[in-house]
């Protein structure tokens, strides 16, 4: 049985490798799926020529604002059923507080916060609240729960996402529209591979499972969250981090 036929679903950032594998995921459980990326144009078009009309990407920068507009006028004309959105997006851009520049702070709140804001507001509002059901899984981080040290910004982030959804799940659950969040932990993907050795020990040994996760552990879990599975579930922040917290 295919969890998600016949559905079509928006995910943003879905170039990196947890985007990826939710693209994947989601295309061999049934759904459409209509993307975003940026930087790794290579990747998205791999992507299109793998799973030709049922994996479509757009080049946006979801954190600007006009830009976001522009993409969400011409997707929700060409596809007026979104069925689910996945707000994936995510940048890091460390630094300790006091050395951290204004830039470096607005770019992940732009990038990681406010493209959930503008993105869900639409899809609901021209999209969800028509067809009287939808379903918004938001991508947070175990670090907007704990925080960690030089991540002040991203922390802030991804609690706000958490926060976010809370309020989005009980705004519109009459309208049979549920809103989840994930917070995956340490999760090998690209994004972290330069780390080095001491650091990456250092993280295991927070783990109770004593490894990193997959980038398939997480999207499995966003299947979950997406499918009919999870259909009395709205308003919670999923742990996906080998038991951190």
């Amino acid at each position: 049985m295919k969890l998600l036929n016949k559905k079509i679903a928006l995910i943003t950032g879905g170039s990196g490798d947890i985007g990826q594998s939710i693209i994947k995921t989601f295309i061999h459980n049934g759904a459409k799926v209509i993307f975003t990326y940026l930087s790794s144009e290579e990747e998205s078009k791999k992507l299109e020529k793998k799973f030709k009309e049922l994996a479509k990407g757009y080049k946006v920068d979801v954190s600007n604002k006009n830009s976001c507009k522009i993409f969400l006028k011409e997707i929700l004309h060409k596809y007026p059923n979104i069925d689910i959105l996945v707000n994936n997006v995510g940048i890091v851009k460390d630094s300790f507080l006091i050395r951290m520049s204004d830039d470096k702070w607005d770019e992940v709140i732009q990038t990681n916060l406010y493209s959930v804001f503008q993105i869900t507001k639409n899809v609901i509002y021209y999209s969800m609240i028509r067809q009287k059901k939808g379903n918004i899984i938001n991508m947070s981080s175990v670090i907007g729960i704990t925080g960690n040290i030089g991540q002040s910004n991203y922390a802030a982030s991804k609690a706000g996402i958490i926060g976010f959804t809370k309020s989005i799940a009980k705004e519109f659950g009459k309208k049979n529209i549920r809103c989840n969040a994930i917070a995956p932990g340490y999760i090998s993907t690209r994004m972290n591979s330069n780390l080095d050795y001491k650091t990456k020990a250092n993280w295991i040994n927070k783990i109770p499972l004593g490894r990193s996760g997959s980038p398939k552990e997480v999207s499995n879990c966003v299947l979950f969250l997406a499918s009919e599975l999870s259909s009395y579930i709205t308003g919670t922040t999923l742990n996906v981090n080998g038991g951190m917290i």
